[in-house]
């Protein structure tokens, strides 16, 4: 009985103990507050233009991967936002699965209306 009983007011203690953070609040400058701003979606699309693969495809277009990186160099904050959101939001090419599901389900639909 006496050991349940310090068994109890160690875990009451460790909880509390535990349980209490400290917390800090204090200024922070304006690149802090935005770390992911226009300047790191500059970068993203910056690094993607650098890639091989993607100079090689620039290549084939008839476009020069370095006007391209110069281009972007120039676009103003919002039009790189645009850009890098048009890019993380693009789909990723090779994925037909898309059109399988669609075969799929019209030949089950095919399958229970014409049968016999």
């Amino acid at each position: 009985m006496n050991l349940r009983k310090l068994t109890c007011q160690t875990l009451v203690v460790s909880m509390l103990a535990l349980s209490v953070q400290a917390a800090g609040a204090g200024m922070i400058g304006a690149e802090q507050a935005v770390p992911a701003g226009a300047q790191a979606d500059r970068t993203m699309v910056l690094e993607l233009l650098a890639r091989e693969d993607t100079a090689a495809q620039l290549e084939s277009m008839g476009v020069d991967p370095r006007a391209a990186r110069d281009r972007v160099a120039v676009m103003s904050d919002q039009e790189v936002s645009q850009l890098a959101q048009d890019i993380r939001t693009a789909p990723a090419a090779g994925n037909n699965w898309g059109w399988v599901g669609v075969i799929l389900i019209a030949a089950a639909v095919w399958y229970f209306v014409f049968r016999k």
